[in-house]
């Protein structure tokens, strides 16, 4: 994993600077379809044997989370292979897992991110707009908790109740593109909240013991860039247990389940599958798995 002594590993004035030439479309890899037919674009970077996944755009209504990995799969690109980015890590980029979302969703987003994007007094985001044309999946076209497991052997397996819908296609097409990876020390799924204090962090339970420092350096950063972290304590509810300010475990698709058949509703609790996290521990090794959770507007 990035190791908590090295500040600079990646550092986000560069990622973000307006002047980083934009990605070059021959670095993508068609790793699949969407459902209605656009291109599912991965990237890799990198050599080292510490293996590297990042998601985003699971749910369609949280843009910052591709935008965010659209300017890291270019940065990554510009560095030269002794770069220690480059030498000690292997990365495994999907920036917008969900295009037909982001389609849907490109009456609000399209103002969002360079040229004259990425400052903090920027408006990326019109409320109004944002109210009138958001778009979001329900339980069962959710991305994020639409994925195959790996078995004992390494294969995919859909474990989806017999009730559910099939799985979509950019779900198979990500986990086969992820499992070329196997095993991963960390995988991230990018996220984000329409309404909220700050930036929110949700943490593999696996690791809630091992990860302080990257807690306390994280609350760091948010604070040393002018804002507060997100602090809820949601008591356990859909497996989401407080870890300290700004962090809690993360949900899995039983606690989802679990949720809603206590709350009367088994037709709801069938459509879960796996997330990207779940899938991502299922490959092997023991990957620390998170998701950032990215406001839009801030309270």
């Amino acid at each position: 994993m990035l190791e908590p002594s090295s500040d600079r590993l990646l550092p986000p004035a560069a990622i973000l600077d307006p002047t980083l030439p934009p990605l070059d479309p021959a670095c993508a890899i068609r790793i699949g379809t969407s459902r209605d037919g656009r291109p599912l674009a991965g990237y890799r970077f990198g050599r080292g044997s510490r293996h590297v996944s990042l998601i985003a755009g699971c749910h369609a209504d949280e843009p910052v989370g591709p935008a965010t990995l659209d300017r890291l799969a270019a940065f990554l690109a510009t560095r030269s292979e002794a770069d220690p980015l480059l030498e000690r890590f292997s990365w495994w980029l999907v920036p917008h897992v969900h295009p037909d979302g982001e389609a849907r969703n490109a009456a609000w987003t399209k103002a969002l991110g360079p040229p004259g994007g990425w400052t903090r007094d920027a408006r990326g985001v019109d409320l109004p707009r944002y109210l009138r044309h958001v778009v979001r999946d329900l339980p069962g076209d959710d991305i994020e908790f639409g994925f195959p497991t790996a078995d004992a052997d390494g294969r995919l397996i859909d474990v989806a109740d017999p009730t559910a819908p099939p799985m979509r296609p950019e779900n198979r097409a990500v986990a086969e593109f992820l499992a070329d990876g196997a095993p991963l020390q960390v995988h991230g799924s990018l996220h984000g909240m329409a309404f909220a204090a700050g930036p929110w962090f949700l943490l593999d339970a696996a690791w809630a013991e091992r990860s302080a420092s990257l807690r306390t350096r994280l609350v760091e950063a948010v604070e040393t860039a002018g804002y507060r972290v997100h602090d809820i304590d949601r008591g356990g509810d859909k497996g989401f247990r407080r870890l300290g300010r700004g962090f809690t475990t993360r949900p899995d698709s039983r606690a989802m389940r679990e949720h809603f058949l206590t709350a009367g509703d088994p037709a709801t609790a069938a459509l879960f599958r796996p997330s990207s996290m779940e899938l991502a521990r299922s490959l092997g090794g023991d990957p620390l798995t998170l998701v950032s959770e990215m406001p839009l507007f801030l309270l």
